[in-house]
């Protein structure tokens, strides 16, 4: 039976409205080295997610290596185009913004094939730093509402799997079709299965075609993943400037206790066992995440 050891962070460590809210960094954690390392000695995980957004160079992952303990692990979000949301052509490296001409917006099938390639060699070489220091996690993929349960959908998963093959990738859906009634349930987690692939147990808003149900189950004998959003039902769906607005969320201490028993049921399937903070309005996921860790001490 694998030991009951958790892993917990959260979703970044840069948020705008985590530094302005003034609550978690102290007073003199005026930059982004002493921020990171004051978050590294506080948690042992965090998801980088601003891989989500751009692609980062790998001197940046390199330092992020470099300022953390080595017990320290970081979860990388894949970038947005390999997971068929629409991305400007304004946050791609300047070659290729010159290649593909400025103000765009862009879908993984309408880039040229050479084009994806060698966005899909950078995003390998901007992990490689933090997975020679031994550092790398998972490599999260978070797919959009469009991404429905089917044949093309599942080519769209295994084409992303085959461009990482050195790597452990979490898949994470948005959409109610892959979790819709029993037999779908079971073939999508055997989908994952065969083609080893981490799910991710999701705990979020309900009640929308973009809600998903938490599914208690692990794909992947080493790994388990909880990612919680907060249950923000009227900001889920709601227009919103930033994310901070539509996952705003405050655990209260009672769902936190549930949440930590139904992970502790499942936690002997899987030998590493990370939880992800993603209600990232202020410090909400920090202080929702240091509270889980204390529950999850308690229950091991």
């Amino acid at each position: 039976m694998a030991p009951m050891s958790f892993v917990v962070g959260t979703a970044s460590w840069t948020d705008k409205t985590l530094i302005d809210c003034g609550r978690f960094y102290p007073a003199d954690c005026k930059t982004p080295e002493a921020r990171l390392r004051y978050y590294a000695s506080i948690f042992p995980l965090v998801e980088v997610d601003t891989s989500y957004y751009a692609i980062p160079a790998p001197a940046m992952a390199q330092q992020w290596a470099e300022r953390t303990p080595d017990h320290f692990v970081f979860n990388v979000k894949a970038f947005r185009l390999f997971t068929g949301h629409m991305t400007e052509t304004k946050v791609l490296p300047r070659d290729i913004q010159q290649a593909l001409g400025t103000r765009r917006r862009l879908h993984h099938k309408t880039v040229p094939e050479d084009i994806r390639t060698e966005l899909w060699k950078r995003f390998a070489e901007a992990l490689e730093p933090l997975r020679r220091a031994g550092k790398l996690g998972l490599v999260h993929f978070q797919f959009p509402p469009t991404v429905q349960y089917g044949n093309e959908a599942m080519a769209r998963v295994e084409a992303c799997r085959a461009q990482l093959p050195q790597h452990t990738l979490s898949i994470e859906f948005r959409h109610k079709s892959w979790w819709d009634g029993p037999a779908r349930v079971a073939s999508t987690l055997d989908f994952l299965r065969i083609h080893r692939l981490v799910h991710t147990v999701v705990d979020g808003p309900q009640g929308a075609d973009n809600s998903v149900p938490a599914v208690w189950e692990t794909t992947h004998a080493d790994w388990l993943l909880l990612r919680l959003h907060g249950r923000n039902i009227e900001s889920y769906n709601a227009p919103a400037r930033t994310a901070a607005e539509r996952f705003d969320y405050d655990y209260p201490d009672q769902e936190l206790a549930g949440l930590a028993d139904d992970l502790v049921r499942m936690a002997p399937t899987a030998r590493n066992k990370h939880v992800v903070f993603n209600n990232c309005d202020e410090d909400k996921g920090q202080r929702n995440g240091i509270a889980f860790m204390k529950l999850l001490s308690a229950r091991s």
